[in-house]
Protein backbone atom coordinates (compact mmCIF):
# COMPACT_ATOMS: atom_id res chain seq x y z
CA UNK A 1 0.00 0.00 0.00
CA UNK A 2 2.87 2.39 1.26
CA UNK A 3 6.28 1.96 0.07
CA UNK A 4 7.37 5.08 1.75
CA UNK A 5 6.13 3.58 5.06
CA UNK A 6 9.36 4.67 6.43
CA UNK A 7 9.54 7.89 5.42
CA UNK A 8 6.18 8.69 5.87
CA UNK A 9 6.34 7.53 9.88
CA UNK A 10 9.72 10.00 10.54
CA UNK A 11 7.64 12.95 8.10
CA UNK A 12 4.35 12.44 10.44
CA UNK A 13 5.76 11.74 13.94
CA UNK A 14 5.04 14.89 15.48
CA UNK A 15 1.53 14.44 14.95
CA UNK A 16 1.45 11.11 16.95
CA UNK A 17 0.25 10.81 19.82
CA UNK A 18 2.93 9.78 22.79
CA UNK A 19 1.73 5.99 22.34
CA UNK A 20 1.98 5.92 18.74
CA UNK A 21 5.57 7.55 19.30
CA UNK A 22 6.83 4.66 20.90
CA UNK A 23 5.29 2.49 17.97
CA UNK A 24 6.80 4.64 15.13
CA UNK A 25 10.35 4.97 16.19
CA UNK A 26 10.58 1.26 16.81
CA UNK A 27 9.31 0.10 13.77
CA UNK A 28 11.98 3.22 11.88
CA UNK A 29 14.66 1.83 13.73
CA UNK A 30 14.23 -1.69 13.90
CA UNK A 31 11.94 -2.50 10.75
CA UNK A 32 13.75 -6.03 9.98
CA UNK A 33 12.48 -7.22 13.62
CA UNK A 34 8.69 -5.61 13.52
CA UNK A 35 8.35 -6.95 10.55
CA UNK A 36 7.63 -10.38 11.58
CA UNK A 37 6.12 -9.52 14.79
CA UNK A 38 2.88 -9.68 15.83
CA UNK A 39 0.41 -6.75 17.14
CA UNK A 40 0.73 -8.15 20.48
CA UNK A 41 4.24 -8.86 20.64
CA UNK A 42 4.64 -5.59 18.99
CA UNK A 43 3.02 -3.73 21.44
CA UNK A 44 4.43 -6.08 24.24
CA UNK A 45 7.93 -4.69 22.85
CA UNK A 46 6.98 -0.86 23.14
CA UNK A 47 4.86 -1.06 26.19
CA UNK A 48 1.17 -0.59 24.73
CA UNK A 49 -1.53 -2.36 24.08
CA UNK A 50 -2.08 -4.55 21.48
CA UNK A 51 -4.90 -2.82 20.48
CA UNK A 52 -2.99 0.32 19.97
CA UNK A 53 -0.31 -1.33 17.76
CA UNK A 54 -4.21 -1.92 15.63
CA UNK A 55 -5.18 1.17 15.67
CA UNK A 56 -2.33 2.85 14.56
CA UNK A 57 -2.23 1.00 11.64
CA UNK A 58 -5.72 1.96 10.60
CA UNK A 59 -5.19 5.67 11.21
CA UNK A 60 -2.05 5.51 8.77
CA UNK A 61 -4.79 3.98 5.93
CA UNK A 62 -4.04 0.35 6.49
CA UNK A 63 -6.89 -2.15 6.43
CA UNK A 64 -5.13 -3.70 9.31
CA UNK A 65 -1.94 -4.65 10.87
CA UNK A 66 -1.28 -7.27 8.69
CA UNK A 67 -1.45 -4.85 5.90
CA UNK A 68 1.50 -2.72 7.33
CA UNK A 69 2.94 -6.23 8.18
CA UNK A 70 3.19 -6.91 4.86
CA UNK A 71 4.81 -3.22 3.69
CA UNK A 72 7.00 -3.76 6.63
CA UNK A 73 8.15 -7.44 5.28
CA UNK A 74 8.62 -6.04 1.26
CA UNK A 75 10.88 -3.22 2.79
CA UNK A 76 12.77 -6.06 4.46
CA UNK A 77 13.12 -8.61 1.74
CA UNK A 78 14.58 -5.56 -0.60
CA UNK A 79 16.84 -4.26 1.96
CA UNK A 80 18.33 -7.32 3.95
CA UNK A 81 21.57 -8.46 2.94
CA UNK A 82 22.31 -12.50 3.16
CA UNK A 83 23.74 -12.63 6.26
CA UNK A 84 20.91 -10.38 7.73
CA UNK A 85 18.47 -13.23 6.02
CA UNK A 86 20.23 -16.19 7.40
CA UNK A 87 19.65 -14.22 11.05
CA UNK A 88 15.85 -13.34 10.62
CA UNK A 89 15.13 -16.81 8.87
CA UNK A 90 16.26 -18.61 12.38
CA UNK A 91 14.76 -16.66 14.58
CA UNK A 92 11.49 -17.53 12.40
CA UNK A 93 12.16 -21.40 11.40
CA UNK A 94 11.79 -24.20 13.56
CA UNK A 95 15.33 -25.99 13.21
CA UNK A 96 13.76 -29.57 13.42
CA UNK A 97 11.26 -29.34 11.39
CA UNK A 98 12.64 -27.44 8.33
CA UNK A 99 11.55 -29.20 5.64
CA UNK A 100 7.61 -29.50 6.58
CA UNK A 101 7.94 -25.49 7.25
CA UNK A 102 9.70 -24.73 3.84
CA UNK A 103 7.43 -26.96 1.87
CA UNK A 104 4.21 -25.87 3.53
CA UNK A 105 5.43 -21.94 3.19
CA UNK A 106 5.72 -22.85 -0.95
CA UNK A 107 2.17 -24.29 -0.99
CA UNK A 108 1.08 -20.60 1.22
CA UNK A 109 2.78 -18.43 -1.34
CA UNK A 110 1.26 -20.67 -4.21
CA UNK A 111 -2.30 -20.33 -2.86
CA UNK A 112 -1.68 -16.52 -2.34
CA UNK A 113 -0.57 -15.84 -5.75
CA UNK A 114 -3.39 -17.64 -6.97
CA UNK A 115 -5.57 -15.55 -5.25
CA UNK A 116 -4.70 -12.64 -5.91
CA UNK A 117 -3.75 -12.57 -9.44
CA UNK A 118 -5.81 -10.18 -11.64
CA UNK A 119 -7.39 -12.55 -14.30
CA UNK A 120 -7.95 -10.05 -16.56
CA UNK A 121 -4.03 -8.56 -16.31
CA UNK A 122 -2.95 -12.23 -16.43
CA UNK A 123 -4.72 -12.22 -20.31
CA UNK A 124 -3.58 -8.96 -21.14
CA UNK A 125 -0.28 -10.43 -20.79
CA UNK A 126 -0.88 -13.60 -22.58
CA UNK A 127 -2.30 -11.21 -25.58
CA UNK A 128 0.52 -8.60 -25.50
CA UNK A 129 2.83 -12.02 -26.03
CA UNK A 130 0.72 -12.99 -28.71
CA UNK A 131 1.11 -10.17 -30.23
CA UNK A 132 4.77 -9.36 -30.37
CA UNK A 133 6.96 -9.19 -32.88
CA UNK A 134 10.26 -9.97 -30.89
CA UNK A 135 9.81 -11.08 -27.30
CA UNK A 136 12.99 -9.90 -24.75
CA UNK A 137 12.94 -11.36 -21.16
CA UNK A 138 15.36 -10.22 -18.69
CA UNK A 139 16.20 -12.07 -15.08
CA UNK A 140 19.12 -11.68 -13.04
CA UNK A 141 20.92 -14.00 -10.64
CA UNK A 142 18.58 -16.43 -9.04
CA UNK A 143 15.85 -14.99 -11.63
CA UNK A 144 17.88 -16.10 -14.27
CA UNK A 145 16.26 -19.60 -13.95
CA UNK A 146 13.06 -18.38 -14.37
CA UNK A 147 14.02 -16.26 -17.13
CA UNK A 148 15.59 -19.02 -18.97
CA UNK A 149 12.58 -21.59 -18.75
CA UNK A 150 10.33 -19.09 -19.87
CA UNK A 151 12.74 -18.43 -22.56
CA UNK A 152 12.98 -22.06 -23.67
CA UNK A 153 9.57 -22.56 -23.71
CA UNK A 154 8.24 -19.66 -25.79
CA UNK A 155 11.25 -19.93 -28.14
CA UNK A 156 9.78 -23.50 -29.26
CA UNK A 157 6.63 -21.21 -29.67
CA UNK A 158 7.37 -17.96 -31.06
CA UNK A 159 10.33 -17.40 -34.06
CA UNK A 160 11.66 -14.48 -32.26
CA UNK A 161 12.80 -15.12 -28.36
CA UNK A 162 15.40 -13.45 -26.64
CA UNK A 163 16.64 -14.41 -23.49
CA UNK A 164 18.78 -10.87 -22.76
CA UNK A 165 22.20 -11.55 -21.51
CA UNK A 166 23.67 -9.36 -18.38
CA UNK A 167 27.31 -10.70 -18.39
CA UNK A 168 28.41 -7.01 -18.65
CA UNK A 169 25.87 -3.16 -18.74
CA UNK A 170 27.02 -2.45 -22.52
CA UNK A 171 26.05 -5.96 -23.96
CA UNK A 172 22.67 -5.75 -21.97
CA UNK A 173 21.86 -2.87 -23.92
CA UNK A 174 23.80 -3.85 -27.32
CA UNK A 175 21.51 -6.93 -27.36
CA UNK A 176 18.12 -4.44 -26.96
CA UNK A 177 18.52 -1.20 -28.10
CA UNK A 178 16.47 -1.98 -31.37
CA UNK A 179 13.67 -2.94 -29.49
CA UNK A 180 10.35 -0.78 -30.45
CA UNK A 181 6.31 -0.81 -29.85
CA UNK A 182 6.25 -4.14 -32.08
CA UNK A 183 7.96 -5.78 -28.92
CA UNK A 184 6.67 -6.74 -25.69
CA UNK A 185 10.15 -7.07 -22.82
CA UNK A 186 9.26 -9.29 -19.82
CA UNK A 187 11.44 -8.41 -16.82
CA UNK A 188 11.80 -11.23 -13.88
CA UNK A 189 12.95 -9.78 -10.03
CA UNK A 190 12.64 -10.51 -6.56
CA UNK A 191 13.84 -9.43 -3.66
CA UNK A 192 16.62 -8.14 -3.61
CA UNK A 193 15.66 -5.90 -6.82
CA UNK A 194 18.53 -6.13 -9.82
CA UNK A 195 19.22 -2.81 -10.75
CA UNK A 196 20.19 -4.43 -14.09
CA UNK A 197 16.60 -5.40 -14.52
CA UNK A 198 15.31 -2.40 -13.56
CA UNK A 199 17.44 0.06 -16.19
CA UNK A 200 16.82 -2.35 -19.13
CA UNK A 201 13.12 -2.28 -18.48
CA UNK A 202 12.99 2.10 -18.68
CA UNK A 203 15.00 1.78 -21.73
CA UNK A 204 12.64 -0.94 -23.35
CA UNK A 205 9.25 1.76 -21.83
CA UNK A 206 11.15 4.86 -23.25
CA UNK A 207 10.98 3.00 -26.32
CA UNK A 208 7.57 2.38 -26.54
CA UNK A 209 8.08 -1.75 -26.32
CA UNK A 210 5.23 -3.29 -23.63
CA UNK A 211 7.11 -4.31 -20.78
CA UNK A 212 5.52 -6.62 -18.81
CA UNK A 213 6.90 -6.74 -15.22
CA UNK A 214 7.19 -10.27 -13.19
CA UNK A 215 7.55 -9.67 -9.32
CA UNK A 216 6.27 -10.26 -5.98
CA UNK A 217 4.72 -7.07 -5.42
CA UNK A 218 2.98 -3.86 -6.94
CA UNK A 219 5.44 -2.12 -4.76
CA UNK A 220 8.38 -3.32 -6.38
CA UNK A 221 10.10 -1.07 -8.08
CA UNK A 222 9.79 -2.85 -11.36
CA UNK A 223 6.16 -1.81 -11.85
CA UNK A 224 7.24 2.51 -11.98
CA UNK A 225 8.76 1.09 -15.51
CA UNK A 226 5.90 -1.92 -16.84
CA UNK A 227 2.39 -1.56 -18.60
CA UNK A 228 1.56 -5.03 -16.77
CA UNK A 229 2.41 -6.13 -13.85
CA UNK A 230 2.42 -9.78 -13.05
CA UNK A 231 3.12 -10.66 -8.69
CA UNK A 232 3.71 -14.11 -7.30
CA UNK A 233 4.25 -14.02 -3.59
CA UNK A 234 8.25 -14.83 -2.66
CA UNK A 235 8.53 -15.09 0.67
CA UNK A 236 12.20 -15.39 2.52
CA UNK A 237 14.05 -18.87 3.07
CA UNK A 238 17.23 -18.18 4.80
CA UNK A 239 19.76 -17.02 2.11
CA UNK A 240 17.45 -18.98 -0.42
CA UNK A 241 14.92 -16.85 -2.75
CA UNK A 242 11.74 -19.03 -2.41
CA UNK A 243 10.43 -18.88 -6.41
CA UNK A 244 8.10 -21.77 -6.42
CA UNK A 245 5.06 -19.48 -6.32
CA UNK A 246 6.51 -16.95 -9.26
CA UNK A 247 7.52 -20.67 -11.25
CA UNK A 248 3.97 -21.89 -10.72
CA UNK A 249 3.02 -18.29 -12.78
CA UNK A 250 5.69 -18.70 -15.54
CA UNK A 251 4.06 -21.86 -16.10
CA UNK A 252 0.57 -20.83 -16.37
CA UNK A 253 1.37 -18.17 -18.97
CA UNK A 254 3.28 -20.62 -20.94
CA UNK A 255 0.47 -23.12 -21.09
CA UNK A 256 -2.37 -19.89 -21.30
CA UNK A 257 0.08 -18.83 -24.54
CA UNK A 258 0.33 -21.99 -26.03
CA UNK A 259 -3.32 -22.44 -25.85
CA UNK A 260 -3.86 -20.51 -27.79
CA UNK A 261 -1.46 -21.55 -30.36
CA UNK A 262 -2.36 -25.08 -30.09
CA UNK A 263 -2.49 -25.76 -34.23
CA UNK A 264 0.67 -24.24 -34.98
CA UNK A 265 2.33 -25.41 -31.96
CA UNK A 266 1.23 -29.53 -33.14
CA UNK A 267 3.11 -28.46 -36.11
CA UNK A 268 6.15 -27.63 -34.84
CA UNK A 269 6.50 -30.24 -32.35
CA UNK A 270 5.57 -32.86 -35.24
CA UNK A 271 8.90 -31.07 -36.89
CA UNK A 272 11.08 -31.15 -33.39
CA UNK A 273 10.14 -34.58 -32.67
CA UNK A 274 11.48 -35.97 -35.92
CA UNK A 275 14.31 -34.02 -35.26
CA UNK A 276 14.81 -35.39 -31.71
CA UNK A 277 14.68 -39.14 -32.97
CA UNK A 278 17.37 -38.59 -36.08
CA UNK A 279 19.62 -37.16 -33.47
CA UNK A 280 18.81 -39.56 -30.59
CA UNK A 281 18.49 -36.18 -28.32
CA UNK A 282 16.08 -38.18 -25.39
CA UNK A 283 17.02 -42.00 -24.62
CA UNK A 284 14.63 -44.38 -26.16
CA UNK A 285 13.40 -47.29 -24.55
CA UNK A 286 12.11 -50.35 -26.41
CA UNK A 287 9.40 -52.62 -25.43
CA UNK A 288 9.64 -55.94 -25.31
Amino acid sequence: MDKYLLKRLQAERDSFSKRQKLIADYIINNYDKAAFMTAAKLGKTVNVSESTVVRFAAELGFEGFPQMQKVLQDIVLSKLTAVQRIEVASDRMDKNNVLNMVLRSHVDNILHTLEQTDRNEFNAVVDTVLGARNIYIIGVRSSSALANLLGFYLNLIFPSVHIVSTISMSEMFEQIFRISEDDVFIGISFPRYSQRTIRAMRFALAKNAKVVAITDSFNSPLCDCASYKLTAKSDMISFVDSLVAPLSLINALIVAVSMRKKEEISEVFKELEKIWDEYNVYEKFDNE
